[in-house]
């Protein structure tokens, strides 16, 4: 049985830095490529970012891009999203999602965590 489990969330000032951690159990994690994806209330799943995994390839939002970074640490099983310079705009329940292919389409990544909230006061 595959767990995601997310930590990090909280509550941030606009401009601030946030750092969002996924644990992943249940599979080999190495094989599979990860992503981070979000959801504002009454808003429709968002991608964020994904990492295939060996870490050589990464893709972002353009929203995000510059701002926030993907990494995973195989060794441990998880997978980060470093915010930075975060808006009030990035307020969200930040979800991870484990998949076979690096794309930024939710369908591809059967596996998902229950998300960690993120909130940016202005």
């Amino acid at each position: 049985q595959v767990r995601l489990v997310e930590s990090g969330g909280g509550l941030v000032q606009a401009g601030g830095s946030l750092r969002l951690s996924c644990e992943a159990s249940g599979r080999t994690f190495s094989d599979y490529v990860m992503g981070w994806f979000r959801q504002a209330p009454g808003k429709e799943r968002e991608f964020v970012a994904t990492i295939n995994p060996i870490s050589t390839t990464t893709d972002y939002a353009e929203s995000v891009k510059g701002r926030f970074t993907i990494s995973r640490d195989n060794a441990k099983n998880t997978v980060y999203l470093q915010m930075n310079d975060v808006k009030p705009d990035d307020t969200a329940d930040y979800l991870c999602a484990m998949g076979g292919i690096l794309s930024p389409l939710p369908r591809f990544y059967p596996f998902w965590g229950q998300g960690t909230q993120v909130t940016v006061s202005s």
